[in-house]
């Protein structure tokens, strides 16, 4: 079986198999495992009356300079080896520990720090310490590959399913707004025509950017868009609060998050209601977390007209939030003074933290 899949073309370094070695977490556990190796190597001698602790610790500074020494120059070198490919770069690696080995062990053997050394064995010391070097460079190397074929596996199945989740939630966008606007025909012409033209821009802009995420702007702009074809509709009866100055134009957005909140608000908070109201869009960005609320009119006595909708916007906005942020996301649904809120969290950055779909 072969280390490594055939060669592919340069990666950036972020997508490289050989993690930051210079990281304080990726350089723990390289300390570590050294000194597991070193006690396996001391284990490994004959046992002697009483245990050489001076033994243990001078093969555990040989090791431990190899370890850092090793651990630095890859860290230095990581960008110019992501370059090559994976068969080819995990070959220099070796070598490159392989080589730090033999100068450590000459080093060592100049100035005896390992006591005097017969010159019969010699030959046989740099050659074990050679071996030994290239076996464990070899397997930790091929576990750092393997680890990043999953993680790209893992992503990729990520990324599919974000995507299935979007593919979905766009018919039901385009479905629902059609229903509204069919409900526009019969009372006036004119605007149903308009509505048309809007929903087509609208729905252009929604294809425009197949990426998971967006920047606030574009996710405002189309939510904005999708309110002006039902303010045709519903006309006065429609009233918004917009209270989002805290959110960045660049923070980064699920696509079609807002204007499904929007949806439910104007169907089960708005529709219903002889005399209309108000909807309030409350957001703000602190510590790295983004939060959002919609909020609508209601009244438990009133009965939501009928609507042909999916009802899927919610879970489908639940689902890609779990997905894209893990635990730390939420969406929570309560009803308090009248009033209907759903609220969504999730940390994020103000830079995207997935690339765009192609």
């Amino acid at each position: 079986m072969s280390w490594f899949k055939r060669a592919k073309p340069p990666a950036p370094s972020d997508d490289f198999f050989v993690p930051e070695l210079c990281q304080s977490e990726a350089l723990l556990g390289l300390v570590l495992l050294a000194e597991l190796m070193v006690l396996v190597l001391v284990l490994a001698e004959p046992m002697q009356p009483g245990f050489n602790w001076v033994r243990l610790a001078l093969t555990s500074l040989f090791v431990q300079w190899i370890v850092l020494l090793s651990a630095g120059m890859l860290c230095q070198l990581r960008p110019l080896l992501a370059r090559l490919s994976a068969s080819l770069a995990g070959v220099l690696c070796c070598l490159l520990v392989v080589g730090l080995t033999l100068a450590c062990t000459a080093v060592a053997d100049i100035y005896q720090l390992g006591g005097p050394l017969q010159r019969a064995g010699e030959v046989n010391l740099y050659l074990r310490h050679a071996l030994i070097s290239l076996i464990m460079s070899g397997l930790l190397l091929r576990y750092f590959y393997l680890q990043s074929q999953w993680r790209r596996q893992e992503q990729a199945e990520l990324r599919a399913r974000i995507e299935s989740l979007q593919a979905r939630i766009r018919p039901h966008f385009l479905f629902n707004s059609l229903n509204s606007i069919a409900s526009l025909v019969p009372v006036d012409a004119q605007k149903a025509e308009q509505a048309v033209l809007d929903l087509s821009d609208l729905f252009r802009a929604s294809l425009a950017r197949p990426g998971t995420l967006v920047p606030w702007r574009d996710e405002l702009l189309l939510a904005q868009r999708y309110l002006s074809i039902e303010q045709y509709r519903l006309g006065e009866r429609l009233q918004m609060d917009w209270q989002i100055d805290e959110v960045p134009d660049d923070l980064p957005i699920p696509q079609l998050t807002l204007q499904p909140l929007l949806e439910n608000a104007l169907i089960y908070g708005i529709q219903p209601r002889i005399e209309g109201g108000l909807v309030c869009v409350e957001a703000h960005y602190r510590d790295g977390e983004f939060f959002l609320r919609v909020s609508n009119p209601y009244d438990e006595t009133a009965q939501a007209q009928p609507s042909r909708g999916t009802n899927q916007g919610l879970h489908n906005i639940d689902a890609r939030l779990a997905a894209l942020f893990g635990p730390h996301a939420s969406l929570s649904v309560e009803r308090r003074n009248g009033r209907h809120y759903t609220c969504l969290r999730y940390p994020c950055a103000r830079q995207k933290q997935e690339p765009r779909a192609i």
